[in-house]
């Protein structure tokens, strides 16, 4: 991030992931405007503070993917902001016990099959929910947040989705959705009898969740692009207006850096870094 641009977390006393999708490079090198797209965990613990924070941002649109339990027991509403519920219902406990029914071990392993499992299935059936929040982007004219519950994986799925149809390359998309690992704040007391060492996949992001999804999308749907517009309705007129909305006009930068070959495994540094 060069030091002239806006920070990309928002110090939010009640939301730790709230984060701007601002700045990376899109199709022809253009970077995506600051302050109008973000991505967050849930919005109903906010402040006093955080909402004039929001309010200053001039925010008009909040799209809830969470599912009806979840927004029920945490419901929010801003002043001056539309809440589009979305509602996908969370799926990784179900999962885990099918498995364990089985007689598969609950541990780290089985969590993070059912999370890869969870991706899959995000793309499979809640397409037309992201179709949804891409109809939403090409309506409005305020800035827009988009956020689940932890912000991380209905969330991430729907962000990796926005960057790659403005054309971000997937080093970047990559890079975004692991920032969750640096800025969100697991809430306390969740413990039961669920041991830590799973509950650290749970409630975490890893790289395989991911491309999970977008190994899916290949196989399944003929890959992103074809993603984008037989299951999303993104055809070439409305990428087209998505990237007159959201992205810089003209050549921000005349070399982007792009490696080729296989993704590497991310760590903290790396993200923290760049």
């Amino acid at each position: 991030m060069k030091p002239d641009e806006p920070s990309r977390l928002l110090p939010l006393a009640g939301a730790s992931n709230f984060r701007d999708l601002g700045g990376y490079a899109g199709h022809d090198g253009r970077r995506i405007r600051w302050r109008r797209l973000f991505r967050s965990d849930h919005l109903a613990g906010l402040t006093a503070d955080d909402r004039a924070q929001l309010t200053a941002l001039g925010l008009g649109t909040a799209v809830d993917f969470r599912g009806h339990a979840e927004s029920s027991a945490m419901p929010y509403a801003l002043p001056g902001v539309t809440r589009v519920s979305l509602a996908i219902e969370p799926t990784v406990v179900q999962r885990m016990d099918e498995l364990a029914a089985v007689g598969r071990p609950r541990d780290a392993a089985l969590a993070a099959e059912a999370m890869r499992d969870l991706y899959v299935r995000l793309v499979d059936h809640s397409a037309p929910h992201f179709a949804t929040l891409f109809g939403q982007l090409l309506q409005t004219e305020r800035p827009l947040v988009f956020h689940c519950t932890a912000g991380k994986d209905r969330t991430g799925v729907a962000a990796a989705l926005l960057l790659l149809a403005l054309g971000v390359h997937l080093d970047d998309v990559m890079h975004d959705f692991l920032l969750t690992r640096v800025h969100y704040r697991r809430p306390p007391g969740i413990t039961g009898d669920t041991p830590p060492e799973v509950l650290d996949v749970m409630w975490n992001v890893q790289e395989d969740f991911l491309l999970a999804a977008l190994s899916r999308i290949d196989e399944a749907h003929g890959g992103v692009q074809r993603y984008l517009v037989e299951r999303l309705g993104l055809d070439s007129e409305a990428k087209a207006e998505l990237a007159l909305r959201f992205l810089q006009p003209g050549p921000i930068i005349t070399q982007a850096r792009r490696r080729r070959g296989p993704l590497r495994p991310l760590g903290i540094d790396d993200i923290l870094s760049r």
